[in-house]
């Protein structure tokens, strides 16, 4: 049976979202809580599994110029356990910093972290066409970030 968010706790959830670092008192005032039931919220979202982390993100431009490459892999036929590995392999590589199964012509899509086209390339021949079943690549090199939220679109109700 899905567990029954109300307004308050949507509010505090978007808070989250926006800045986590904020005090649960900082919380309360923004949501019209006190500061005591507002922590009480959090951690029941918490144990309840709404919030499964929290972190800092990083800004990607104070490490040096980088673009992100979505690939599209198309795989062969695997058996549970090349898929296993195939699926370590892209956990245990930490320039792919998000990957999918797809329906259609292509199987896998994959979004990498670069340095530059020529790394680009070396990864693709080094690494990408070594993983457990990659048979083909098409590659979409980005030219600028228009959007980057992780932040998911909640009920206003």
């Amino acid at each position: 049976m899905p567990i029954e968010l109300d307004r308050l706790d949507y509010k505090i959830l978007d808070r989250l979202q926006i800045d986590a670092a904020e005090s649960s008192s900082e919380i309360a005032d923004r949501v019209g809580l006190s500061q005591s039931p507002c922590w009480r919220r959090i951690q029941r979202l918490k144990e309840e599994g709404f919030i499964s982390g929290q972190v800092a993100i990083l800004n990607r431009e104070m490490f040096g110029d980088s673009m992100f490459i979505f690939a599209q892999l198309k795989m062969g036929r695997l058996t549970d356990d090349e898929r296993d590995r195939f699926v370590q392999a892209i956990e245990d590589i930490p320039e792919i910093t998000e990957a999918y199964t797809l329906f259609g012509e292509m199987d896998v899509m994959i979004k990498v972290l670069a340095p530059s086209m020529a790394w680009y390339q070396n990864f693709t021949f080094r690494t990408l066409l070594r993983l457990p079943g990659v048979e083909d690549i098409r590659s979409t090199a980005t030219l600028s970030e228009m959007k980057n939220t992780h932040r998911l679109p909640l009920p206003r109700g």
